[in-house]
């Protein structure tokens, strides 16, 4: 009783925190798989993902209990519809576990548990390019045209991405959710 009110705590914690700090981080979408019930047998997690759009950039985040098995991410399509968990390219295991979507094409995800696997424990995320930003119709002209500048070459980045306020809260209300999760034991 006490893991279930503590997996449920964690959830709620991770849907608030998603649903209030993404639309004001930006164009990046955090989408808790499963929505209220996580990743767990229960969820109808294709339902779920149904008319979902992943974009590159996008984070998807994975809440559930370890005691039921860990999050594994095959390489084929094939392993995915067989749900053989045995060749997978990565397992996620710390119970709460946010995979960024950095690049398109389809990534699929299953319980590391073949049973679980079987009975629709199983994700499959078709990762779509960013959207383009709208424009307002209120940009300023530029009158100098493109044949004008000189291109100076792309500077590589070595430096990670800088943290938003956004940022700086979403991580504190995660971590006194988590906190508080521990402390109701």
């Amino acid at each position: 009783m006490a893991a279930a009110i503590k997996k449920l705590v964690v959830v709620v914690t991770v849907a608030f925190v998603v649903s209030t700090a993404a639309p004001l981080a930006g164009a990046e979408t955090h989408h808790v798989v499963g929505g209220d019930r996580g990743w767990d047998v229960d969820s109808d997690i294709s339902s779920w993902s149904a008319g979902r759009t992943f974009r590159v950039g996008d984070k998807i985040w994975f809440a559930y209990s370890v005691a039921h098995g860990n999050v594994v991410e095959l390489q084929s399509k094939e392993d995915y519809e067989a749900c053989d968990v045995s060749n997978f390219s990565r397992m996620y295991s710390d119970g709460i576990d946010i995979v960024a979507l950095n690049g398109e094409g389809i990534r699929y995800f299953a319980s590391s548990e073949a049973e679980s696997c079987r009975k629709g424990l199983k994700l499959h995320v078709q990762v779509q390019a960013q959207q383009k930003p709208q424009t307002t119709g209120l940009e300023a002209t530029n009158d100098v045209s493109d044949a004008d500048v000189t291109a100076a070459p792309p500077t590589p980045s070595t430096s990670s991405p800088s943290f938003t306020p956004i940022s700086y809260l979403t991580l504190a209300l995660l971590l006194f959710g988590i906190a508080f999760t521990y402390w109701i034991r």
